[in-house]
């Protein structure tokens, strides 16, 4: 049985697994297919395409056999998707294309129809029907590679809930394929529900493979316990109640594994950072291969998105020039508003920290009112697809960089705000941890570090990796009355305050209109 045959109650096209995905499951021997001549349930194969989905989009890469339907295939991509409205919604990016949907997510101002937001809800419940297709195909099987893939797959699943419960709230919920409409989940108990599935009696966790024992790719024991501690340290969001001591346990059960931080900060978003030393820190990455997974979205949009043919050379021949820093982004390294116009290199070590990867030649601090050029704002040079030993990539389009969805820094920095909000900024093993990614970036370090350092800590370490909207809404600082504003927020030059009701987004109208179990989120 092929999932294109099922009848499923989202709109989605076809079951992608026609690529050669071998470098994506490196233990796995999986030869490609036509989906649309085979009917035989492949286990390698559906395993493989449930990570292959965290960055390619279709059968054919980069394009021609798209999983999801109504969105443009290159822009359907998870990464992508909620790499756009997790930054450029935020106070670290904005992007001067007039893309449908763009302008949008730049001032706060979406709606239900939105389609950007509508293409990744659809992706995330595509995501999550491959998964539950592939559990309910082997259900039967209880030999060990089985029972390890079982686990894998209920932790894929339960990352594509998080991601929903995260950015949408109160959502539709299924653990089977069926053509009925499923029930509305309250988020309160959508998060019970991960959290259980993960660490529960019975959660995928206890049967997955110890650090650093699986393949590079796959996820273990301890990207679990990161997903666990992500959604305890953001619990108060989720459920109205906080849970600070759960979120520093299972942060420290990471840090306490066979995972550290990479010992060169800037090799973790390069070319070949699955063997420079950076592989230590990537719990979980998203594989990118120039030859074998090919894609207009995950590491090669980040890339391109940031990168103009005027800068120094990024590894790949696409620059779309879309996606730069805000003025607030600049400050978090040069609090006087001094960020200097020069490359990296020296904005590196004028800024004092290895993070502070911007290029400001022939650049503005501020946007402005010049939100459609693209040199308005520094350029990030965070993403390239050059290799560390000066080796050309695999080719000269596609990227060979592997996106961090969960790197170990995130641990760090995770236990560090737990106890903080436990025990107070004094907390000894809080600046411990603190300093130890200070230290990486060879930036200074101190005593105490506020809540308020904190959030701006998270900024400088996780820059451009598609978290921020999740931090700035735990601190009170996205949607609401706050009085933190940033370029455009709110569609303000200078920036205002919006909506509380944005810290999540709306239901897509067509799930709506098609499901009478749903109820839109409030302000919609």
């Amino acid at each position: 049985m092929r999932l294109n045959n099922i009848k499923l109650w989202i709109p989605v096209a076809v079951m992608a697994l026609g690529m050669n995905l071998t470098s994506c499951v490196g233990d796995l021997d999986v030869s490609p297919i036509d989906p649309r001549t085979t009917t035989e349930f492949n286990q390698d194969e559906v395993f493989t395409k449930i990570y292959a989905s965290l960055a390619l989009t279709g059968s054919e890469g980069p394009a021609g056999m798209g999983d999801v339907d109504g969105i443009d295939e290159g822009t359907s991509d998870l990464i992508r998707l909620s790499w756009n409205v997790n930054e450029i919604t935020t106070d670290e990016a904005k992007c001067n294309w007039g893309d449908v949907g763009i302008p949008e997510l730049n001032t706060n101002a979406w709606s239900a129809s939105h389609s950007q937001l509508t293409g990744l809800y659809y992706r995330l419940y595509f995501d999550v029907t491959l998964c539950n297709f592939f559990l309910e195909q082997i259900a039967d099987k209880t030999d060990d590679v089985s029972n390890t893939m079982r686990a894998e797959a209920r932790f894929m699943r339960a990352l594509n809930y998080y991601y929903l419960l995260d950015m949408f709230g109160n959502v539709p919920f299924t653990t089977s394929v069926s053509t009925a409409n499923p029930p509305r989940i309250e988020r309160a108990d959508l998060y019970a529900w991960i959290v259980d599935e993960l660490v529960g009696e019975s959660g995928c966790v206890a049967n997955m493979k110890e650090p650093g024992q699986n393949t590079y790719g796959r996820a273990d024991k301890a990207a679990g316990w990161m997903l666990a501690a992500r959604l305890y340290l953001n619990a108060e969001v989720y459920t109205g109640t906080a849970d600070w001591s759960n979120a520093a346990l299972y942060a420290k059960k990471v840090m306490d594994s066979s995972y550290s931080l990479a010992p060169i900060y800037k090799n973790l978003f390069l070319a070949d950072n699955n063997s420079n030393g950076a592989q230590v820190e990537m719990i979980l990455p998203a594989l990118c291969d120039g030859v074998l997974t090919q894609s207009y979205g995950a590491s090669n949009f980040v890339i391109a998105s940031t990168h103009k043919s005027d800068m120094p050379a990024y590894g790949t021949s696409e620059g779309w020039a879309g996606n730069r820093a805000t003025k607030n982004m600049m400050l978090k390294f040069f609090s006087s508003g001094d960020a200097p116009h020069v490359d990296t290199d020296e904005m590196t070590a004028a800024a004092g920290d290895a993070r502070c990867l911007f290029y400001g030649v022939g650049r503005e601090l501020e946007i402005g009112s010049e939100t459609t050029d693209f040199t308005y704002g520094y350029s990030s040079t965070k993403f390239s697809n050059v290799r560390s030993d000066g080796q050309p990539s695999g080719d000269s389009k596609f990227v060979d960089t592997d996106f961090p969805v969960m790197r170990a820094a995130e641990a760090y920095l995770t236990f560090a705000e737990a106890k903080v909000r436990l025990n107070g900024e004094n907390d000894p093993e809080a600046v411990a941890a603190i300093d130890m990614l200070r230290n990486r970036a060879g930036a200074s370090t101190q005593s105490v570090y506020s809540l308020n350092f904190i959030l701006e800590e998270w900024s400088r370490e996780f820059s451009f990796e598609g978290r921020r909207r999740t931090d700035l809404i735990r601190f009170g600082k996205f949607g609401g009355s706050n009085s933190y504003v940033w370029e455009w927020k709110g569609g303000a030059q200078t920036g205002t305050a919006f909506s509380q009701n944005l810290n999540i987004f709306p239901i897509p109208n067509k799930d709506t209109t098609n499901n009478d179990n749903l109820i839109q989120n409030p302000g919609y």
